[in-house]
């Protein structure tokens, strides 16, 4: 009951108050008041009490990592690693902190998010903004939660980084910080965002010089294999992927994903496509960025399902993109995602959606005949 009576609050009353003022100065005073929130233990134990919801049947071991369910905050949520002591308490079962960069970066000029209402969505412009990989390591040296953590990378946005060679020693920097202070329980590349120099314009494919091409993707994946502990000590390391794009381009960077041992794929970042029929809203003429939520629905639940169809034994799916409630959720789940990742839902639906995703899922899982979520992934999709 409590839940149905916080999302009354958030819906009729706190979300209509928010939404009167401009969304980054929103974000930052939320991470700041989760900051504090995490600090206290009274104040985790009390949050935990009003929001987690567990059940056996949500629980996973993915490469030696326990999720106690699927639902993750994606990356660009928690730039700096404000919040890694409060999402537990929420009901998330795992985080995405950053993307972070070997350097930091104040974020592009101008507007940086702007929400698309009609939509339910946000333009994000914020061009990999973050405190750089130092002092975010610093703060998970210091954390007290013990969920699953994984570390986003991307390459400091700099018309420098372009150039291959100093690209890849730009990721290949951070990682190195992450695997000598031990944090992160999983690595993820970040090839994907659109907001930075050399970042992949949907409307000029060819322009730009990121890591989202079969053979820059190789050498860099060679530098990170190069540098990676042994097997046995190894943590599973991921790639963020486009969702723009054809299936016969993804599937060239699944096969050197493949080809290089690495374990797990999101699909998929912002969308970039201006033209997409779920886009509701008219953009202001000038505004720089790509969009989350609702329009990314669709692109992203077509790779996901092509992605099982073909490499169901070779990768982890997490599924991103227009997630707002268990079912939307759940389909991503019988198209082949085994983990899930939101953010903008939480902006338009609630703190409490994570519970009510998470509750909707065991009950669906059941109701279905199937003992545990795993036996649930893929069920939509037919494997080669």
């Amino acid at each position: 009951m409590h839940i149905k009576i916080i999302r009354f609050l958030y819906k009729n009353i706190l979300k209509r108050i928010l939404f009167l003022f401009d969304p980054e100065f929103v974000h930052d005073r939320t991470t700041t008041f989760g900051r504090i929130l995490g600090s206290n233990r009274l104040t985790r134990s009390l949050t935990a009490k009003l929001f987690k919801f567990t059940d056996p049947v949500l629980i996973q071991n993915i490469h030696g990592i326990r999720f106690e369910n699927p639902v993750g905050l994606t990356a660009g949520f928690d730039k700096d690693a404000n919040l890694v002591d409060i999402l537990d308490c929420i009901g998330f079962g795992y985080m995405q902190v950053g993307s972070v960069t070997l350097h930091p970066y104040e974020g592009n000029p101008g507007k940086r998010l702007l929400r698309l209402k009609k939509s339910k969505s946000i333009l994000v412009n914020y061009g990999l903004k973050n405190i750089g990989v130092d002092k975010v390591i610093e703060r998970l040296s210091k954390r007290k939660s013990t969920f699953p953590i994984s570390i986003s990378i991307a390459k400091t946005n700099s018309a420098i980084t372009c150039q291959l060679d100093e690209g890849i020693a730009d990721y290949i920097g951070s990682y190195k910080k992450c695997l000598e202070a031990g944090v992160g329980d999983f690595h993820t590349f970040n090839i994907s965002c659109p907001n930075s120099h050399g970042g992949w314009d949907y409307n000029n494919p060819g322009d730009g010089e990121n890591f989202a091409d079969p053979d820059r993707l190789s050498k860099l994946l060679d530098a990170i294999n190069e540098i990676a502990p042994p097997d046995e000590d190894r943590k599973p390391v991921f790639l963020k992927l486009q969702i723009n794009r054809s299936w016969d381009d993804t599937r060239e960077l699944l096969e050197v994903a493949k080809a290089h041992g690495v374990e797990g794929v999101i699909i998929g970042n912002l969308n970039k496509d201006r033209s997409d029929p779920d886009l509701l809203d008219t953009i202001p003429d000038g505004q720089k960025g790509g969009f989350s939520g609702y329009p990314n629905k669709k692109l992203a639940n077509n790779l996901i399902s092509k992605t099982f169809e073909t490499y169901a034994d070779d990768f982890v799916i997490v599924g991103v993109g227009g997630i707002f409630n268990a079912d939307d959720a759940y389909e991503k789940i019988r198209l082949g995602a085994s983990l899930l990742q939101l953010a903008t839902g939480l902006i338009y639906e609630g703190p409490q959606v994570v519970h009510e995703i998470n509750r909707g899922l065991a009950r669906r899982i059941k109701a279905d005949g199937f003992r545990h979520l795993s036996d649930a992934v893929g069920a939509d999709v037919k494997r080669r």
